[in-house]
Formats: C-alpha cells, structure tokens, sequence
C-alpha cells in the first residue's frame, strides 16, 4: 500500500500542477485611472485571495481552470463581482475600475479640507494644486521614523533642516532659502512664532502624529500671503472620519548616548517663572535667598526610557452633518550630545583664524512635547458649513550643558606645560507653546454662482526661559594632570529672565465669483477677491542678575572648601536686577491686505494671475529707554506683489506648470529694536534701520502622475532678492576693537536651483527619491588686516566677499526604499537624507566663515499588523551616528601642530557634535 502510495501521490501532484493556473491583473480608481493600493482580490470558493500592490498589480497562482468569479473590493470603494474563464494559460491580463462610494475630492484651495491621509489622494492634490507644492501624506508620516513634523520636512525635495543641539530637526530651510524666508501655517491660517528673536516657528514643537497631511508651498497666489521668498509649510489637522475611529499608539526607547555616558539634569520643580523684581517690585533688592537652588542641584544617571504616546477619536453624527475629532499626542524623551570646540582669533596679519582654547561639551536635555487638536464641523446644506478648530501645542526643554575649557599660555598648545582651566555649566528650562482657533465659513450662493469663505482667527505663542543659570568656574592643570584646584571666580553665576508672548487677531475674507462656466467643455472663468486683517501684539522681557562670592571666598577650592555649587555663600553685585534694558519692549504690527485675482480653466490651460497689496505697520516702544537714543520706531511701507501661474495639460497625467509671484520678507521686532545683549561668545545688536527684503521668484516644473502614488517632477527656480537680510559680525563704530553680530541689508543676492522628485512602485517595492541643485550669491564687507606702510601700525580695512547664502547647501538628496506587503500587514522603509556643505555662521572676518560639512542621516523603521487592529512597529533614528561638524576653509600654520588632527585637506576643524541613535518599540490599535 506505501508503495502504491508512493507512486499514485508524485503522478497526482503532477496532474494537479498540469491543471493549475494563474492570473494576474491591476486594480484602478475609475475616475482619476489611478493604481489602488490594498484592494482585497478574492477568487470565490477557492479560499485563495490577495491584495494588490503600490502599482495596483495582483497575482493569483495555482488556480483551478475553468469558469470563475473573482471579488475585489477595497475600502471606500464600491465593491465589484464579475465572472470570468481560467484558461490554462494565456490568461488576459485583467484590469477592474472602481467607483468610489463617496464624493470626488474638492477642488485644492487655501484652508481647504480635501483628503490627502493617503498617498494617493495626496498625489492627486498636488496634480490639481493651483501653486507648485509637494505633499506628504498623513499614512506617510504613520510609517516614517519621524515623530516630529520637522523631521518630516526633511524627506521633501528641496528641503534641508537645521538641527538643534540634540540632533532633532527644528527649522526648515526651502530651496537655499534660510528659514526667517518661510512661513507656518495651520489648516491655510498663519500662526505665530514663540521664538524670542524671529518670526519663524520652530517644527520641532508639532507631534507629526496630529496630521492629516503636510504640504509644502513652493510657489505663491494672490490668496496667500506675501511673505513667503523660500516657501510656506501648511499642516492640515486630522479631519473627522466618516465612520467612528480610534487611532492609538504607545512607544518607549532609548539614546544609545545614555548607554556610553550618564544623562546630567537639575531639579527643575523650585525655578520661579517670576524674577524678584517681578515678584517683590522695581525698589526690591534681592539677596541670594531670593534664588531656588534647585538650577544648581545636579545629578547624574542614566535616565529613564523614552515615552510616546497618541490618541485620536473621531466621527461623524446625525446623517454626517456633524463631524467631531479629538486628539492629543504626547511625547517625553531624553536626548542630548558630546561636543568638542575650537574658539579661534584672527591675529596680525594672518589670513585665517589661529586655534586659542579647546571646550568639550555634554549636553542633556529632557523634552516634554504636547500635542492638543480638536475640530468640529457642521454641514447645514450642500450650501453652507461652519467650523470650528483648536490647537494648542507646547515644548519644555531642560538642558544642562557642562563644559570644560582648555587654554595654554594663551593659546591652545598641549605641548605647553600647565593648563588654564574653566568650568562652565548652564542649568536652562526653555517653555515654548502655540495656541490657535479659528472659526470657518464655506457659503455657496445663488446656485454656485458665488462663493464666500470667511475665517475669524484668535492666535497666541509664548517663550519663556525662567531663571536661566550659569555658573563659571576656573582652574588649573599641573603637569597635563588635573589637580582639581578649582577657584571661584569673582562673579561665577549669572540668573536670567527671559519672556516673549506674541498675540494675534485676524479675519480672512475670500470671494469668489463664476463669470461663466460652460457645462460642455472645461472652459470656467472665476473672479476672485478678498483679503485680510491682523493685529499682532508683542510683549518682551528681560531681566538678570550677577552672583559672586563674598570677598573673603574668592580662592576657595571646589572639593576643598565647598562640596556643591548650592553651599556656595554669594552676594548679588546688582539687587535690583537689570530689567532697564533695551530687550524689555512691547511691539505690534498691524497687516492689511487685499487681492484680486482671476482663475481661467480650459480643457489644457489652466490661468491663475492677479496681484496683491499688503501694508504694513510695525513699531516698538521701550519700555526702560535709559537713554537710547531711539526708544521708540516704526516702520510703515505698502509693497504690491503680483503673481501668476499656469498649468498647461499634455496629457491627462502628464502637465508644464509654470509660475512667477513677488515677496517680502520683513524683519523680526527683536531685529529692528535697538538691543544690545552677550549671548555665548559674542554681544548681539539689534538695527532699527534694517530694511524689508523684496524677492522676484519664478518657476517652471514638468509634472507627471502615472500611477496611484506614484509621480515625477522635473523643475527648476530663480530668485533676485532685493536687500536681502543677513547677519555679520560688525566692528564697533566707537571701540573699533569690540565686534557685536547685527542684521543688514546687502544688495542684491540671486538663488536659483534645478529639482526632481520622483515615486515609483514595483508591486511591494517602492522607491522615494529627490535631489535639488541650489545656487546662490550674496556680497557683504568683511575685515581683512594689513601694516599700515607709512605708519608701521596693524590697521583693519573692509573688503567685500561674495559667498552663498547663510544656509543654503548646494545639493541634498534623499532616498527612500520602501516595502509593503498588505496581506502580510509589512511596511518597512530605510530612508537616508543627504545635506551639503553651507554656512553655518558668517564671519567678520575675511574667509573665515564657518562652514557645515556635508553630512547623510540615515533613518529607518518598520510596522507589522496582526488580527484585531493591533500593530507593532520601530523606529531607529541617525543608524549611523552622523555628527554636526563645522570648519574653517583654511589653515593659520600654527593649527598644524596640534595633535587632535583637525587640520585636513586645507580646512580646520572648528565644532564637532555627536547625537549619539534613538530606538523606538511601540504597539499601535486602530479601529474603523
């Protein structure tokens, strides 16, 4: 019987095999033609089934031949059921279209609400988008390893972003464009910076896990406001679902610095958000019990894990006339960096800066980050709907940094003998937070003939950085060993206030009017006109104290005559604080605007042109003149900036997009008041004649869309900015050997650039990739040192220098490899963000601009879905541990001899910072 078995089995497998089969085929949207990605394709009583991939592609093998029915369905899609023939090969390849169950997208327009949660949808936006923009998806953003939306902006072409001083991204830079160029939007409506200095909003403050979708403004419309030279970033919250939601998601890690080194922190709980002069009034003077000594209890060890959370709920009642979403995201991580630094001076008449001291740096910072989102919206008709939104975000960050300074004789040799040492350690709680609501009107009237948007905006963003404490100290190391011999320096600690709130109150207005619209061809013409108010208010307090040991403690000894910095016996060398300075000031700046605008559709032209006005009132007021000779300025001006753009159809993937608009870019408040203030290692001056920059920018990009996802953008940009404003460092006009670092005006810069951006997917594989090419030129005066020829003195004389733009790297790139397997419920992604080298600080010195070497970021991160709407996922950021690393190009020979190596091929090394990877665990539940 086995061997009957054994002979009948083989001979019956292989008549199985001889009558199997196979099908193959794609799945599309019937009306856009687009590839659907996860459609379920089911052969029915067969039990096989699959999903189909990023193309839309599906394979179905071993089948049975003969007649069949095969069922493909797919969320939000109506399902489709056909019969058809299994043949034993040479089965046609099948397509099936699928019509939606819901209402197309809306037509793409400021403060809109289309979708864009997905891929497909997004693509589908940037098609129809009147500007030039570039999309990310909010199902893109779930399977990144990003968690904030400044990390985000770092997979779109032509974006860089700045670091902070843990490795994380906090500002985007668009196409060579530095970030004081770009503005934030939330849902369409400009929101305010809590920055102390800038109008730009750090990103890092924004959980990525809030949004529906972002999206990136490349180009302007008369609809939008001006001020965008670089671009806009707009986050589109989380929109109400049509049928009850959950989305929730809980992660915890680590930093693989806290496994090499402990993590440093303070008792942050005893600060006073209050100075005493706030507390106890202006003739108060303060003694050292006025001061918690919690900023100087420290402690070291490893810290806690990592925590991320978020939740989201939402639905829409009553026939889906209401629609309600609530969520909320919160994040509490550890972080921090090792940072070697080189100060440098330019002496006599070398050309490059020589290497004076060495600091090593451990910072460690703690950050809590909020996230708050709620909406709800009402459709009374097809005619009228009301909104209402609210977010609220907030960031505290406790950093301690601890440095160590290094000097010999003078200068930085090891090969010197005894060292001079310094102890600088500064105990920071930096709270940031950004408030908005606004409330929506959409009115359609006289049966669609006329349009009225309308929104009525309240907006606040606060800084505050209580109690900022620095502690120095000096010593000595004998024989290349450090003794310890610690001494107090004369005023070792400095206690500062600083405070900004910025209070906005705006309406928008936007009319649209259909001149005709012909219902057998595409032709449409829309006259279009609105505009807005804003009443911006800004307060601004500073305020710090100078603490130094009682002349009899001068040469104590740290370790010897005090264990801890909180023994310390201290007397304040100025009790009534110093809030009489120019840095106490209130501000406003009251825009209006209007616009007019005409939008032309044919069947291959589309035309949007017209021009808008903005004027501008902006002012400030001293509050402690003490003599300023300008305790109080304005600056009013109109600017008219015209725009147009132009998209002609090739086909019905295929489209040139085609687009010029004019902006401004106008000074900060902290720029423009005359303030005078030490920040680290140099004195910062505010201009109160710094003028607005003015930008001409055009731009031309072939658009294809071939597929669902999928896309390739080709396009190139220029921009002649007009008074474009930089920081230099400056010397003093009364003490020519002090340098303060000040914004200007420089003449006139150019920025052009060439990108492309493209999407492909092969079935479970997909490819992300962009790369931007950004060429930039700006002239400003710089120092250079000569001997006076009939003197004999050393003389300082200005000579100009062109160079790129602060910020902009000539090339980055990004590549992402994607995979998906929806049946098996895989995402996985490797993603790697290339930046160029650019220029990190400008120098008053000729040639000795500090420049940002050219670095990779590689991030990666994968999610698996099992039953029951559970999932787990990781993220694992900076895999290859890449550093910050700053240098000079150009070498003083006496850098050579310095045993560190820093000196190679022609360039000096000045700041090297390492972040150290971040790894993330975490389970996700959704219900829908």
């Amino acid at each position: 019987m086995n061997k009957l078995l054994q002979i009948f089995l083989p001979l019956l497998f292989c008549v199985t095999v001889a009558n199997a089969a196979k099908i193959k085929g794609h799945v599309y949207d019937k009306q856009s033609g687009e590839a659907l990605v996860g459609a379920t394709v089911l052969l029915e009583n067969t039990g096989k089934a699959t999903t189909t991939g990023l193309d839309g592609s599906f394979e179905i093998k071993g089948v049975n031949t003969g007649p069949a029915t095969i069922r493909i369905s797919y969320l939000t899609y109506k399902n489709i059921r056909k019969d058809i023939n299994i043949l034993k090969e040479d089965n046609p390849h099948l397509k099936f279209y699928m019509e939606s169950a819901s209402t197309d997208l809306n037509e793409v327009v400021v403060r809109a609400t289309a979708g864009g949660s997905n891929d497909r949808d997004a693509r589908r936006i940037e098609q129809k988008a009147t500007q030039v923009m570039n999309i990310v998806s909010g199902k893109a953003i779930e399977v990144s390893p990003d968690l904030t939306v400044a990390n985000v902006m770092q997979r779109v072409s032509g974006v860089s972003i700045e670091r902070n001083s843990n490795g994380d991204g906090q500002y985007a830079i668009l196409r060579g464009m530095d970030k004081r160029y770009n503005y934030t939007l939330v849902n369409g409506v400009k929101i305010p910076s809590p920055d102390n200095k800038y109008r730009y909003v750090p990103l890092d403050l924004f959980p990525s896990d809030l949004l529906d979708r972002l999206e990136v403004y490349k180009t302007l419309t008369p609809n939008l406001e001006g001020d965008a030279i670089g671009g806009a970033v707009n986050m589109v919250m989380k929109n109400a679902p049509e049928r009850f939601q959950v989305n929730a998601n809980l992660a915890t890690g680590y930093s693989q610095l806290f496994f090499d080194r402990n993590f440093t922190s303070f008792n942050a709980s005893s600060i006073n958000s209050k100075s005493p002069y706030e507390i106890h009034g202006r003739d108060y003077n303060a003694t050292q019990a006025d001061f918690p000594k919690g900023p100087l209890d420290y402690t070291s060890k490893k810290p806690a894990p990592n925590l991320v959370g978020s939740l989201s709920l939402g639905q829409r009642f009553f026939d889906n006339k209401l629609g309600i979403i609530l969520a909320g995201s919160y994040q509490n991580t550890y972080r921090g960096s090792n940072s070697t630094f080189y100060n440098t001076a330019v002496a006599g008449t070398d050309k490059y800066a020589v290497i004076t001291s060495k600091s090593y740096r451990e910072y460690s910072e703690q950050q809590k980050r909020l996230g708050l989102h709620g909406k709800v919206d009402y459709v009374f008709d097809k005619n009228n709907k009301l909104s209402l939104y609210n977010v609220y975000v907030n960031l505290q960050n406790q950093q301690l940094r601890d440095a160590l300074g290094t000097t010999y004789n003078g200068v930085y040799d090891p090969a010197n003998g005894n060292a001079e040492l310094t102890y600088t350690t500064r105990s920071r709680l930096t709270k940031q937070e950004i408030y908005n609501s606004t409330l929506h009107g959409d009115h359609n009237l006289f049966n669609d003939k006329f349009k009225v948007q309308w929104s009525a905006v309240y907006s606040s963003a606060r800084n505050e950085v209580p109690d900022n404490t620095t502690i120095s100290l000096n010593g000595i190391e004998q024989n290349f060993v450090d003794k310890r011999t610690t001494l107090v320096n004369s005023a070792p600690i400095q206690r500062r206030w600083e405070r900004n709130t910025d209070e906005d109150k705006a309406g928008y207005l936007d009319l649209t009017y259909n001149i005709f619209k012909n219902t057998n061809t595409a032709n449409k013409l829309d006259l279009m006109f609105g505009g807005l108010y804003r009443d911006k208010q800004r307060s601004s307090f500073f305020n710090n104290y100078t603490l130094a040991p009682v002349p009899s403690d001068i040469s104590k000894q740290y370790g010897v005559d005090f264990q801890n910095y909180t023994d310390l016996n201290l007397v304040v060398t100025n009790p009534t604080g110093a809030v009489a300075n120019p840095l106490t000031y209130d501000a406003s700046e009251k825009t209006s605007a209007g616009y007019g605008m005409l939008k032309y559709n044919a069947d291959k032209l589309e035309l949007v042109g017209g021009a808008r006005v903005e004027h501008t009132n902006q002012g400030y007021s001293l509050l402690f003149p003490a003599g300023e000779t300008r305790p109080n300025g304005s600056q009013v001006y109109t600017d008219v900036l015209p725009s147009i753009n132009a998209k002609y159809h090739l086909t019905d993937k295929a489209q040139l997009h085609a687009s010029y608009y004019k902006a401004v870019n106008r000074p900060g408040f902290y720029e423009i008041v005359p303030s005078k203030v030490v920040n680290e290692e140099y004195q910062e001056r505010g201009n109160p004649d710094l003028k607005r920059a003015l930008a001409d920018n055009y731009d031309l990009r072939y658009e294809l869309f071939p597929g669902a996802s999928e896309q390739l953008l080709v396009g190139a940009f220029y921009k002649r900015i007009k008074d474009p404003i930089e920081y230099t460092f400056q010397p003093d006009p009364v003490r020519g050997q002090d340098i303060y670092y000040t914004p200007g005006n420089f003449g006139t810069a150019k920025n052009y650039g060439a990108e492309i951006d493209y999407i492909k997917f092969f079935n479970k594989i997909g490819i992300k990739a962009n790369y931007t090419y950004t060429h930039s030129r700006i002239t400003t005066p710089k120092s250079a040192r000569r001997v006076n020829a009939t003197t004999g003195d050393l003389e300082t004389y200005l000579v100009d220098q062109t160079r790129p733009l602060y910020g902009q790297s000539a090339h980055i790139a990004n590549l992402s490899l994607l995979y998906k397997d929806t049946k098996k419920g895989w995402d996985v992604q490797i993603a790697g963000a290339y930046t160029g080298e650019r220029i990190n600080t400008v120098s008053q010195f000729l040639d000795n601009d500090l420049w940002q070497k050219g670095f990779i970021q590689m991030d990666a991160s994968a999610e698996k879905r099992f039953a029951k709407n559970f999932s787990v996922f990781v993220k694992a950021n900076n895999i290859l541990n890449t550093p910050t690393k700053l240098f000079i190009k150009g070498t003083n020979p006496a850098n050579d001899k310095i045993a560190e190596n820093i000196v190679h091929n022609g360039q000096t090394l000045i700041r090297a910072d390492y972040y150290g990877q971040s790894y993330l665990l975490g389970l996700r539940y959704k219900f829908n």
